[in-house]
């Protein structure tokens, strides 16, 4: 098996895995403390090294379980890099919920801290944009954050290219710590963001991205191409959009492609998905999901498909040919 790969997080001196573990859908939904710990074991002796979480997953019960799982697995903490995100909060309030005030984000990572078990985490992001608070308070309150020493780089979740950069020109002005990375949705299926939108951020403010759904919700695996298997994540609640997307004709000319030339490389629809997004030198990590030990194993082996993917084969996935 090819070795994992690590790349500089944007401009930043953090260097995270290409291949990164994420606990959105299956921690406290699909997995138990016993297959999370499994799971984060077996994408650590992958070489992964970034493990994504944030305070709305499972309603805090994915932080609790990573926690927990940090702490039967014993792991020295200078050697993993761990993120949350706040915005929709997980307490009942109008001051904590759907918001980046500085109440709630100040009063968020304390609770967040206590349940994963950590004096801080290296990321921390802004999970949503919010029209109803100023950026600068946003802002401020995120540098009083790294300050205190709760987390160590902060930055945003599917925000705009505009707000990224007033964050971020905001910070410059007054000298606070600025905005490092920003956490998009990325697929073969969603590039507008990735690849258009953000394509001068990469370069005027060094931003790093750590991409989320590389797979299209499990589009991109070809599982759904004869219909939507009992148990899988189209069948969940809150996932009928991928339903949709499996009637857009574009969309399942694309997985096709991803299908055939997965069996040409001998890999999987998957692993070449995954491949496909980690080949983009401005995607700093691809955050994966696995519902099992097994899954996880067959993802990080992605690794060893991105040299493959020749200039022709880019041309033939993305439908240029």
């Amino acid at each position: 098996m090819a070795e994992m790969t690590y790349r500089r997080l944007g401009r930043s001196g953090l260097k995270v895995s290409t291949l990164s573990y994420g606990s959105w859908v299956t921690f406290g939904g699909q997995q138990g403390l016993d297959a999370v710990t499994e799971s984060m074991a077996a994408a650590r002796d992958a070489g992964c090294n970034f493990f994504d979480n944030a305070e709305v997953y499972a309603g805090g019960e994915s932080e609790t379980l990573m926690g927990q799982a940090l702490a039967e697995l014993g792991w020295a903490r200078e050697t993993y890099v761990i993120s949350t995100k706040f915005f929709w909060g997980i307490v009942d309030d109008v001051n904590m919920t759907w918001t980046l005030n500085r109440k709630y984000l100040m009063q968020a990572i304390d609770r967040s801290l206590e349940r994963l078990g950590l004096d801080f985490v290296d990321l921390v992001y802004c999970h949503r944009p919010d029209p109803d608070t100023p950026i600068d308070e946003t802002v401020y309150a995120m540098h009083d954050m790294i300050s205190q020493g709760k987390a160590l780089y902060w930055g945003t979740s599917e925000w705009s290219a505009d707000e990224i950069r007033a964050a971020w020109e905001i910070a410059e002005r007054h000298h606070l710590h600025k905005p490092v990375m920003e956490q998009p949705e990325y697929n073969m299926l969603n590039r507008t963001k990735v690849e258009k939108e953000y394509a001068r951020l990469y370069d005027d403010i060094g931003l790093g991205t750590t991409i989320w759904s590389p797979l299209a919700g499990g589009l991109l695996t070809g599982k759904y191409l004869d219909g939507i298997p009992e148990g899988s994540r189209a069948s969940l609640r809150n996932h009928g959009y991928l339903q949709d997307r499996m009637a857009e004709d574009a969309a399942v000319a694309t997985i096709r492609r991803v299908v055939d030339v997965a069996g040409e490389l001998d890999c999987t629809p998957a692993q070449l998905a995954l491949a496909w997004c980690a080949a983009n030198p401005n995607v700093s990590t691809v955050i994966t999901g696995a519902s099992r030990a097994s899954q996880v194993v067959e993802n990080m082996e992605a690794i060893e498909i991105v040299d493959a993917l020749t200039p022709e084969l880019m041309a033939r996935l993305n439908g240029d040919d």
